[in-house]
């Protein structure tokens, strides 16, 4: 961990460029962005990018769904390796907004319908053989067929040299 110069009461920080430098944020313009759009708060006031930030102070960050609670322990205007953020801050989160968030992305991508793997756009070829049993379907003769006798005139139509949907 690296030493923390012992901050004085005056000492102030730009509220962007310190959750810029504590990782939060990943870059100093995305920092900018949410304060401007209302998603930082400090001591449950809503902060412009250019707002002074103190050691003690109570920061409240909306990132998407998830509310995250941090004290300011320390002041830096360097972004710093991630392993020496907890020394200048400190989450107050609770536990359960994490699990909360990871349950709502959970649902969500257990709700997002998937192709399989090597599926993807269909081909050239594929769109033939659509407009091909679209074909077949409107053709007056094979209305009233359930699946399996479709089926079954549509191999018997290929068999007896009609075309397939590939032009074969």
């Amino acid at each position: 961990m690296p030493a923390i110069p012992p901050a004085s009461p005056e000492q102030t920080e730009r509220i962007d460029l310190w959750t810029w430098a504590v990782r939060l944020f990943k870059t100093r313009s995305l920092a900018a962005v949410a304060c401007e759009k209302g998603q930082v708060f400090i001591n449950g006031q809503h902060c412009r990018a250019s707002r002074r930030i103190r050691v003690g102070d109570e920061i409240l960050l909306r990132q998407g769904s998830l509310e995250r609670r941090l004290e300011v322990r320390a002041l830096s205007r360097h972004r710093m390796a991630a392993k020496d953020v907890a020394s200048f801050c400190i989450d107050h989160t609770p536990p359960e907004e994490y699990e909360r968030v990871r349950e709502e992305i959970r649902i969500a991508r257990a709700s997002t319908p998937h192709r399989a793997s090597g599926e993807g756009r269909p081909t050239k070829r594929d769109r033939r053989q659509v407009e091909k049993m679209d074909d077949l379907l409107s053709n007056s003769e094979l209305t009233g067929l359930d699946f399996g006798e479709f089926t079954e005139a549509f191999f018997q139509g290929i068999r007896r040299g009609q075309k397939d949907a590939y032009g074969k």
